[in-house]
């Protein structure tokens, strides 16, 4: 009979030990969900302060933490984004924005003003700004961007009173 030599147990060992180690950093991957403290509510109003406080990325990250509940989120990441310098960034979320507020006049004015700064689209600012101006037609500043859009694009339609 034969029997194993102490050496090449030894190296058996070593293999298996080996093997176990390495099947035990290929686990499967687990997702875990932590709940976060916070509501978007809250989200907002901590990105309104990191706003405040010139904080843009803080508060672009708040904002978009509040987005995904609290659809108003989007336009004031829009408008950080806006601030920014992030143009495309910023558009995108002004639309996100007018998907699910629809009638809100300054998400309207904020697209029309941000298509006027880049020169695009400007038919479709001008409509924009006409709307924002017709749910809230006091409003000095829609009534400014409106104006602006309608003097580059050459219309000079009269605003209605």
């Amino acid at each position: 009979m034969r029997t194993a030599c102490p050496a090449s147990l030894m190296a058996l060992a070593a293999a298996l030990l080996l093997a176990a180690l390495l099947c035990a950093g290929c686990a499967v991957p687990q997702i875990v969900v932590h709940d976060d403290p916070l509501s978007a509510e809250e989200h907002l109003k901590l990105g309104m302060a990191y706003e405040a406080d010139k904080e843009p990325e803080r508060a672009a990250a708040e904002y978009r933490l509040a987005g995904r509940k609290v659809p108003v989120a989007k336009l004031y990441l829009g408008n950080v984004l806006f601030g920014m310098g992030k143009l495309n960034d910023a558009e995108d979320e002004y639309r996100g924005a007018l998907k699910q507020l629809p009638d809100n006049a300054e998400v309207l004015n904020n697209l029309a003003w941000l298509l006027y700064t880049r020169k695009r689209n400007l038919a479709e600012a001008e409509a924009l700004a006409a709307r924002a101006v017709s749910l809230e037609p006091k409003r000095g500043a829609f009534v400014d961007t409106l104006k602006a859009i309608r003097a580059l694009r050459g219309t000079g339609k009269p605003l209605k009173k």
